[in-house]
């Protein structure tokens, strides 16, 4: 058996999409729930790409007091937000919709002409949010990407250094949209709970390779497996 990280995530792992949709969808209104009710408000992060869009749709229908509910994102693509490629035109479309329209939302795009000189504006617009983040729900790339910390970005050895103070950095990625703004590794632990929601084989085989043990700038996502102190969860589907 391949050697593994100090901290092995807890798996749950479905037969279909749809099954994983439904118990992620009721995991995350169940944490927001418990929030609520401990007299704080809740916060969630969530991710762009085409696998949350299910989730979205499903969360935008629970039944919360979505009033005291922030909603932000663990990364986004620098581009206008009425852009196709804007992880926050996504989030708008598909999850602030229904009873998670009156949620607050705080997006990561402003208009600085890059994210390197947007990134402390970025991370001072956050600041609103009940922290640590109730839910912080990633995805991850084949390439072992997570939010857009990329393997070969520049700056990604001190985006992933945990002693760092926890902040937006820039990032680029291998395909365009290039230039990225994500929460570091420090912001991204920032978190009472971490979601990472997967689907397909290659990408469970990827999730595979990151927990054998190696250069954690090889496969940025295993830096969530490398840490004590927040509970990891990956969430699967072929």
């Amino acid at each position: 058996m391949a050697e593994t990280m100090g901290f092995v995530a807890h798996e749950r792992r479905f037969p279909k999409a749809a099954a994983l949709t439904e118990a992620l969808a009721n995991e995350i209104t169940a944490v927001l729930q418990e929030a609520l009710a401990a007299g704080r408000g809740a916060s969630l992060a969530v991710p762009g790409g085409h696998s949350p869009v299910a989730l979205f749709e499903r969360l935008s229908s629970a039944e919360l007091d979505w009033d005291s509910v922030w909603i932000t994102l663990g990364d986004e693509r620098w581009v206008d937000p009425r852009s196709s490629a804007s992880n926050e035109r996504l989030v708008r479309e598909h999850l602030l919709r229904n009873a998670a329209a009156r949620a607050q939302f705080v997006g990561l795009k402003n208009p600085a002409p890059d994210p390197r000189q947007g990134a402390a504006a970025s991370w001072s617009a956050l600041a609103e949010l009940p922290r640590p983040f109730d839910f912080m729900l990633l995805g991850m790339g084949e390439d072992g990407h997570t939010a857009s910390l990329f393997p070969d970005s520049p700056g990604l050895v001190e985006a992933l250094d945990p002693t760092q103070r926890p902040g937006c950095v820039a990032m680029q990625a291998p395909q365009s949209p290039r230039m990225r703004l994500s929460l570091n590794l420090r912001a991204l632990l920032d978190s009472r709970r971490i979601g990472l929601l997967i689907t397909g084989d290659a990408k469970w085989a990827t999730y595979e390779r990151a927990r054998v043990r190696g250069p954690i700038v090889d496969m940025p996502v295993r830096a969530l497996f490398h840490q004590q102190n927040v509970p990891v969860t990956v969430y699967w589907a072929p």
